[in-house]
């Protein structure tokens, strides 16, 4: 099983960016796909959530508005826009898999919201 996240980077501050998770191994159409996020010194932070049908997204209410989860279920993709981008939105972000019995982690990319 193998969840790779792209996509980090260096943007300043209200600006956008795309991160994107590439699932294999998996039958992503089963699992349940979520974003998480982990500040230095803080712990892992849900941020958004998609069921395996696509059709129920959750966001927290810190994201909720700027940050959209979505995925492509013939490629086996999971997306999550980023707008309106915060300083406090650094961090390392995840990608996770799951379903009742299993769950997934990618290795994260770095996003640092910065001028």
């Amino acid at each position: 099983v193998q969840l790779v996240e792209s996509g980090g980077g260096l943007v300043q501050p209200g600006g956008s960016l795309r991160l994107s998770c590439a699932a294999s191994g998996i039958t992503f159409s089963g699992y349940h796909m979520s974003w998480y996020r982990q500040a230095p010194g803080k712990g892992r932070e849900l941020l958004a959530a998609i069921t395996s049908t696509g059709a129920t997204t959750n966001y927290a209410d810190s994201v909720k508005g700027r940050f959209t989860i979505s995925r492509d279920t013939v490629n086996n993709m999971v997306y999550l826009q980023m707008n309106s981008l915060k300083p406090e939105d650094t961090a390392v972000y995840y990608c996770n898999a799951a379903t009742w019995a299993v769950n997934y982690w990618g290795q994260g990319t770095q996003v640092t919201v910065s001028s």
